[in-house]
């Protein structure tokens, strides 16, 4: 099955996910948004961001050595078949959560083991089911 590329696919503990407060978002992103779509958490590695709204997901990939390029890749609830998280254990350094959309991709994020990965699999379900 062929996976999406989100642009965060490394697995080391520096460039898994963080939270970070919702102001510190990269503000071009309010632009991306529809009327009524509100941003309801996100998260940071150094430089790319996940941002979780009420309509999808958005991942932000800062591409280059002078960080110019920017991509913008947007997930809709809409078009999600399933997902799964799977929780940090006890010496864990990082937890997951795995979407597979209705065309068979497949999205990964890997998240710090602090980040409170169940809040984010309720939030999903309240878009998606």
């Amino acid at each position: 099955m062929p996976n999406i590329s989100s642009g965060i696919n490394l697995d080391s503990n520096f460039l898994n996910l963080k939270a970070m407060e919702i102001k510190d978002v990269r503000p071009e992103v309010s632009k991306l948004l529809v009327e009524g779509e509100k941003i309801m958490c996100a998260f940071k590695t150094i430089r790319d961001q996940v941002i979780f709204t009420n309509n999808r997901i958005f991942v932000v990939n800062v591409k280059g050595v002078t960080g110019k390029k920017i991509a913008y890749f947007s997930y809709p609830y809409s078009k999600i078949q399933y997902y799964g998280i799977e929780t940090a254990g006890l010496l864990d350094i990082d937890s997951e959560l795995l979407i597979t959309f209705s065309n068979g991709h497949i999205l990964q994020f890997d998240f710090k083991s602090n980040v409170d990965i169940r809040m984010i699999n309720s939030l999903i379900s309240k878009y998606v089911l």
